[in-house]
């Protein structure tokens, strides 16, 4: 009960109460029970799979009181030899690795061997050939600036890194800034860890957001591929900085009350052979599957066997190296759709249930992904999983003491940015205010998601982020103060009420990418042969929002102002949205969630100026107004004015392309 009347809970309801699901009950209860399985095989029924999850505390190079060892797993090598910065990069036998059990290798040296900052490399030899590798669990891999050859490196501080502050709390409601650091900086240039905890963390926090996801995170041949084609699974990309610098932006981003998680990119790996994992010890199959499977076409990249227990040992215990090592607050698990089936979603319309347990599941990878979940949490109770994955798989993001539950936290939204890139291409008067709607707030009760209007993919190379798409050409002239460009008008007015419909609407989540909140223009564009390999679409031009001759921080202020809105009230994603009145004929649409009503015209032209709706008793007060002159608007209503029902009948001025909230009060 709030403020007099019943709330509806946005908790998740149980898996069991789709009726849908019924006929697949059997299918789900083995989910469950091949996890188990599963798990019992890794652990050998002897402790417990987070335990088990500690491959790099093994595996990889450590310091030990007798000086340093070094294992690897390399099962089709006949011979492994450490070469590097200490030996003179020659071969020889006191550097050679001695073989264990189970395809492991092992090399102990006294502690004068090895120094921090040392470049090393694997020379391994199996029958029929012999190549040099970065060593598979390395944590530290850098390229060499006149060679471009990539090196593992001895990371070993004297004085390594301490922990200052303490992990924030889970917030009610994550309200996540998608990130990336290298593109963080306005110089076109590759931006470092440091200029991403000096200069942007302290935007994200005073932007009112709770949450920072990094994308980009492990190491990565090609800064072009967005830190999607992983080489280097235990290595942070050192074109940022040293593993130090990224615990040093970590340690900040929680005293600044921001919780951190990364992309988590085990969907695949690049098919590099030196400094990535293609044929690793000689063979593709070692991480990988053989054969067609092995391959993803579109990606032009390697995917996993994640029935290998080696391969599931890799994994899972890479994602517990990141929670142990770096303190980050969870991951966004990137590429789901293409792990859990074996046509990867390509050219797949998800139309019927059956399409999520038929023989097109890889039900291996399903297997995986449930005891990554199992892992982080074990390791991590407040930790927080997100999934990627565009065909709505049941159970994605439902507990695990459901049948068929996955464990993850969160699924990501993706109908909802669809849904407003589609409307882009249709006469604003003919938006289907019914359609968005129904698209705002389409998602599973037994399941939280994370919504969002844009994110990087509507702007990466061959796209255009929301604002370009509404404005086009005219950003480049009209976005000056006291322009009288009705381009301009159009754009600024829909980019906020597409955000605050996506955030009032957001199941349990609200995600953007740097820079749009303020209406970033263009695209983004890596350095490549393409455009002769430019950086100046790789970069975010904070000085936009700071320009107070520009419109851009009028939108970055109604953001914050937004968020603000929703930060105050701790039990609105707990609250569903419910409809109050949809006029497809005048393109207004009124829902209430907690104690605010949000009302929106979307018409291109028919301003209404007394519109009315049924409500409940009370006062309601402006507390939110898009066409507010401090978010530069047209300032048509009178900023903060009160509303009394009659008759229970709401009746409020609503200006075509604006959006107005409401707080209700007890009289």
């Amino acid at each position: 009960m709030k403020n007099g009347f019943v709330r509806l809970s946005n908790a998740p309801v149980p898996l069991a109460d789709d009726p849908y699901l019924a006929p697949y009950r059997g299918v789900l209860e083995e989910r469950n029970r091949r996890m188990e399985r599963m798990a019992r095989r890794l652990t050998g029924g002897e402790g417990s799979l987070a335990d088990f999850a500690s491959g790099h505390e093994y595996f990889g190079l450590h310091r030990i009181e007798s000086g340093w060892v070094f294992r690897e797993w390399a099962p089709n090598a006949v011979r492994i030899a450490v070469r590097g910065d200490f030996n003179n990069w020659e071969d020889r036998p006191e550097f050679e690795m001695k073989p264990l059990e189970h395809g492991c290798w092992e090399l102990k040296l006294p502690a004068g061997a090895l120094h921090h900052g040392d470049h090393y490399l694997l020379k391994m030899e199996w029958n029929g050939g012999s190549g040099d590798r970065v060593p598979a669990y390395a944590r530290c891999v850098v390229q060499d600036p006149v060679t471009n050859l990539f090196s593992a490196q001895v990371y070993a501080p004297e004085r390594p890194y301490a922990f200052r502050n303490p992990v924030p709390p889970p917030p009610a409601m994550p309200l996540i800034y998608e990130s990336h650091v290298g593109m963080a900086q306005e110089e076109p240039k590759v931006g470092s860890f440091v200029e991403f905890r000096t200069k942007t963390l302290p935007r994200i926090a005073a932007a009112g957001y709770n949450t920072v996801q990094l994308m980009a995170i492990m190491g990565h041949p090609y800064y072009g591929s967005f830190g999607y084609h992983v080489a280097n699974f235990f290595a942070v990309a050192s074109r940022f900085g040293t593993p130090d610098e990224f615990k040093e932006l970590v340690d900040a981003a929680h005293g600044l009350g921001l919780r951190v998680i990364i992309d988590l990119v085990h969907s695949h790996a690049t098919r590099n052979e030196v400094e990535g994992l293609g044929r690793y010890d000689g063979t593709r199959t070692a991480f990988f599957h053989e054969g067609a499977r092995g391959e993803h076409s579109a990606w032009d990249s390697l995917l996993f066997d994640y029935a290998k227990p080696e391969v599931l040992h890799f994994l899972l215990s890479n994602c517990r190296y990141y929670l142990d090592e770096f303190h980050i607050d969870g991951f966004r698990f990137d590429g789901v759709t293409s792990m859990m089936y074996l046509q990867h979603g390509l050219g797949k319309a998800f139309t019927s249930y059956a399409d999520y347990f038929g023989p097109e599941v890889d039900e291996d990878a399903v297997c995986y992904l449930g005891l990554a979940n199992r892992v982080i949490h074990a390791v991590r109770p407040d930790a927080m999983t997100v999934a990627e994955d565009v065909s709505g798989m049941p159970g994605l993001a439902a507990s695990q003491n459901q049948p068929g539950g996955i464990g993850f936290d969160y699924r990501m939204a993706m109908g909802v940015t669809d849904m407003w890139f589609k409307l882009f291409d249709i006469p604003d008067e003919s938006w289907p205010i019914g359609w968005m709607y129904h698209e705002l707030c389409n998602r599973r009760r037994d399941e939280k998601s994370v919504s969002y209007a844009e994110c990087h993919d509507q702007a990466i190379v061959g796209g255009k982020s929301a604002i370009f798409r509404l404005a086009d050409a005219a950003m480049y002239d009209a976005m000056h103060v006291g322009s009288q460009n009705l381009e301009i008008d159009r754009a600024v007015a829909l980019h906020k009420m597409m955000r605050l419909a996506t955030l009032g609407t957001a199941g349990h989540a609200y995600l953007n990418f740097m820079g749009n909140e303020f209406g970033h223009p263009e695209w983004i564009d890596f350095p490549r042969e393409g455009n002769h390999w430019s950086m100046m679409h790789a970069r975010r031009q904070w000085s936009l929002a700071d320009d107070p001759k520009l419109r851009f921080h009028f939108l970055a202020d109604f953001d914050r102002a937004m968020l603000k809105l929703v930060t105050e009230r701790p039990d609105f994603s707990a609250c569903v949205p419910q409809l109050v009145r949809l006029d497809e004929s005048a393109k207004i649409v009124v829902f209430e969630r907690d104690d605010l009503y949000f009302c929106f015209n979307f018409h291109p032209d028919n301003s209404c100026f007394d519109y009315g709706f049924e409500v409940r008793g009370g006062v309601y007060r402006a507390v939110l107004d898009s066409d507010a002159a401090e978010f530069g608007g047209f300032a048509l209503r009178t900023p903060g004015e009160e509303h009394f029902p009659v008759d229970s009948q709401l009746r409020l001025y609503l200006p075509c392309r604006t959006a107005l909230v409401l707080a209700r009060r007890d009289h």
